[in-house]
């Protein structure tokens, strides 16, 4: 078992039995479920809007190379600039050099899950850059030294009261404060950085080649103050995450808001076409973008598993998932947690290392039924399990079980040998590993080819 696998198996363990974490997330999700049918309204034909958008980010896949150079030359024209990173490490590097030119000493950064998957604010600030998350539940995550919970929303897994109590353990404030109040605490603080600021660093949930821009949605407008107050501002984001035309997001941030928090429409929705142009009177001197693969491409070249490069990070996948509820996004070890995590990770961060992440699932077929965009997620699931076989990334034990179920399976004789006792000693002892975290199984005294027989003589 990898170092991974073990540390998912104790913390899944320990969640699951933790019914206060159990209460928190029902409540959370509960609320999200209300919303969404709400949200959904706004499309006459639901199933038809999910289709062109699974269609729209197949032809941006498909042609990928395509999209990017044409999103580069557009993005050029008007004074930005475009960096392409390989890994995590070029990324992290161009970002380090950057801030090293303008002599940074604060940045500010609104919420990115491409950020976290590069490990960004430990970089920074093992450089001695104070890197201060604008988004309030990144906020509070990064108050608590904990990473995100879940994609969209990164403090899903506290109450009201726990971020009450954490404030006044950090912060000093009252140990009583409501979730206004300490919304405006958080308020006071942050906007003190952005004028402090030298660089911004945002991320992006689209780019759009044919006009060479940046779309950012989000609720609390702290990504356009990080972009617009500092001079510099960097765009971190996965190649993936490119969509043909402008035209598109009609389409796009509609469905993004719908299956993201259940709203018609986010709050802020913001194009980024460039740095300031000799004609506007605000917004950053300078924008970069780092055009971000760290293992994307590899999925690219998979023809199976290439569909997965379609999410929007809407997070509907996690909030339909059984085993998310259950064991929260933290168990599963990784930058992206549920059912699209399950699927990228193995790919992103290695099969040997992750695997076993293709088996949290129930494969009840939810997290495809609720994707914005089509993904057959469950599938995907199966093909990362066969991929791990095809590897050989397999132990003795499990390889010896299954062929010792093979031959019997297809032996009438030793499928009928041994029923109910025998099969359940055989069973529930030596294959402690199923039944470590399983009931046990109950084997019936006769197989149903025997109680066939008995019946029809």
């Amino acid at each position: 078992m990898s170092h991974s696998a073990t540390i998912f198996s104790k913390k899944s363990s320990d969640k699951a039995g933790d019914l206060s974490h159990r209460k928190k997330i029902n409540f959370n999700i509960g609320r999200y479920n209300d919303a969404v049918p709400k949200g959904k309204s706004q499309f006459e034909q639901l199933n038809l809007a999910r289709e062109r958008a699974k269609n729209t980010k197949w032809r941006a896949i498909e042609t990928l190379d395509q999209q990017l150079e044409e999103f580069e030359m557009q993005f050029s024209k008007r004074g930005g600039k475009v960096i392409w990173a390989e890994n995590s490490e070029q990324a992290i590097a161009e970002i380090l050099k950057i801030c090293d030119q303008k002599n940074c000493k604060t940045l500010v950064k609104s919420k990115s899950m491409v950020t976290e998957e590069i490990h960004l604010n430990d970089a920074l600030s093992k450089h001695g850059i104070d890197s201060i998350e604008t988004d309030l539940g990144e906020y509070i995550q990064q108050l608590d030294g904990e990473a995100p919970y879940h994609i969209v929303t990164p403090a899903m897994h506290k109450s009201k009261e726990d971020v009450a109590r954490l404030f006044a353990e950090k912060l000093g404030t009252p140990p009583n404060l409501d979730p206004g109040e300490l919304t405006l605490v958080a308020r006071n603080i942050l906007r003190k950085k952005y004028v402090e600021a030298e660089v911004g660093v945002t991320g992006a949930n689209f780019i759009i080649s044919d006009i060479g821009a940046v779309a950012v949605t989000e609720n609390e407008g702290n990504a356009r103050l990080s972009a617009s107050f500092p001079k510099t501002h960097i765009v971190v984001v996965g190649i993936e995450k490119v969509i043909p035309s402008v035209n598109d997001l009609a389409l796009f941030w509609p469905l993004l808001s719908t299956f993201g928090t259940g709203q018609q429409m986010t709050v802020y929705n913001t194009l980024f076409c460039g740095p300031r142009q000799p004609n506007e009177t605000d917004g950053p001197e300078e924008m970069i973008v780092i055009l971000l693969d760290n293992g994307r491409t590899s999925i690219l070249q998979n023809p199976k598993q290439r569909e997965s490069l379609y999410c929007i990070r809407c997070g509907a996948c996690l909030n339909a998932c059984p085993v998310y509820k259950n064991i929260g996004g933290h168990s599963y070890g990784a930058t992206y947690s549920g059912p699209i995590g399950s699927v990228i990770t193995p790919h992103l961060q290695g099969m040997e290392e992750f695997k076993h992440l293709s088996h949290a699932s129930s494969l009840c077929g939810n997290c495809t039924e609720v994707c914005a965009v089509k993904i057959n997620l469950h599938e995907l699931l199966l093909d990362n399990r066969a991929e791990a076989v095809d590897e050989g990334l397999t132990t003795f034990p499990e390889r010896m079980a299954w062929k010792a179920w093979k031959l019997s399976a297809l032996n009438r004789r030793l499928m009928n040998f041994g029923n109910g006792n025998l099969k359940n000693k055989m069973v529930n002892s030596i294959f402690k590993s199923w039944t470590r975290n399983r009931s046990d199984l109950n084997f019936s005294a006769q197989t149903f080819n025997q109680q066939w027989k008995a019946r029809y003589k």
